[in-house]
């Protein structure tokens, strides 16, 4: 299959299969990098290339859902807050794994995450908001 067409079907696919893909396309992208790249930088990639697990995003996103719908109840509130934090906790394992691979790389963080295409924007779509903040 050419390059053309698989950008082709890449088109058809909806969001949530085009971020499967997107996470499939990084992981085996650092798995081949891995072959060449000393072990601490193949391990600091697949930390910052760790996925949010689907579960997790799910439940956060059907809790925020009935947050946002005022039904939220008062078990399912405390729920979104450990929630919240395990995500919060994600990121900032993420952001360490960002900051020593720059250090490693002897660059600053922001050139690792241009280096890697990260974005603010990524950032927050990867790790949505935490309890009306957004996550950056």
């Amino acid at each position: 299959m050419s390059l053309d067409e698989l950008i082709k079907a890449a088109h058809q696919l909806d969001e949530t299969d085009l971020d499967k893909l997107l996470q499939q396309v990084i992981t085996l992208r650092t798995q081949r990098k891995a072959h060449v790249l000393p072990a601490e930088e193949a391990h600091l990639l697949d930390r910052i290339n760790q996925p949010l697990p689907a579960e997790l995003r799910a439940q956060y996103q059907a809790l925020r859902a009935k947050r946002e719908a005022e039904t939220l109840t008062e078990a399912e509130y405390q729920t979104l807050i450990q929630l919240s934090c395990q995500i919060e906790e994600f990121g900032a394992q993420r952001l360490a794994a960002l900051a020593s691979l720059a250090q490693l790389r002897q660059v600053s963080v922001s050139e690792i995450m241009e280096t890697l295409g990260i974005q603010d924007k990524s950032i927050e779509r990867n790790f949505g908001t935490v309890v009306g903040k957004s996550v950056d």
